[in-house]
């Protein structure tokens, strides 16, 4: 294999994107001895997701073919056989060769070039996402002021794109698709589409909270009014009351 041939580390469940900080907790065998093969290098991974987030032993093509090369900051052994380790995206790749050594997957890997862009258009549509996501992020409460002003001051729209895409609520394959496209007027649509969604998810998750807030509060009412008329009923004892003074009562 060539010098840019790197251990793979699979994963399920998420995507990786470049300029993100990730915590994983790896427990496959043959994801340990890539990570230890990479720790005895330079610490360099690529980062492939399964198509099958149910199979626990994917071969190799069961993964994504596109993925990013990672850094691991930092790699701790747990208790359980377990290893929890700080990884930091670097760049999207795509394999064009691989290997099976020692127990896990060699991969040769290159960039993932983009392809020519009109500027102007993809400009107005940066100006649109970021607009977009601030709305979200004033929705969403786990994205603070200080990821979206370090959003904002990207170097590139690719960085934007693959910034924005990590912080949002999406599919396996949504966000796979996203990590795998080239042209980047269409990786702002989609993403533009994908915040949209978002928002209007939690405004209908917000209606349906309050919705059941109200409900819950009503019952609430009821079951503490019918408990004091049932507590003074018991303390009148033999009283009786004609019906239509019982409604009045109750009332």
């Amino acid at each position: 294999m060539k010098s840019n041939a790197y251990p793979v580390l699979t994963v399920k469940d998420i995507v990786i994107f470049p300029h993100v900080v990730v915590p994983l907790f790896v427990g496959r065998d043959r994801s340990v001895k890539a990570l230890e093969a990479a720790m005895k290098k330079d610490k360099k991974i690529i980062f492939l997701t399964q198509k099958d987030l149910n199979d626990e032993d994917p071969r190799f093509k069961d993964l994504y073919q596109v993925g990013v090369i990672g850094n691991i900051l930092q790699m701790l052994s747990l208790p359980d056989g377990t290893v929890k380790i700080l990884v930091d995206g670097i760049e999207r790749v795509r394999v064009v060769d691989h290997i099976e050594k020692n127990g896990y997957f060699l991969a040769e890997c290159e960039p993932l070039k983009a392809d020519p862009v009109d500027e102007v258009a993809a400009e107005a549509y940066c100006r649109a996402v970021l607009e977009q996501f601030e709305s979200y992020a004033k929705l969403n409460k786990r994205i603070s002021l200080d990821t979206f002003s370090a959003i904002k001051n990207m170097q590139t729209q690719d960085d934007l794109i693959d910034v924005i895409a990590a912080h949002l609520t999406l599919k396996v394959q949504d966000k796979q698709g996203l990590l795998e496209e080239t042209d980047i007027i269409k990786r702002l649509e989609k993403l533009l589409k994908f915040i949209e969604a978002e928002i209007d998810v939690i405004h209908v998750e917000k209606k349906i909270r309050n919705r059941v807030k109200k409900q819950m509060e009503k019952s609430q009412k009821d079951y503490y009014l019918n408990e004091q008329i049932k507590a003074i009923q018991k303390e009148l004892g033999d009283v009786d009351f004609a019906p239509d003074e019982i409604q009045e009562f109750e009332e």
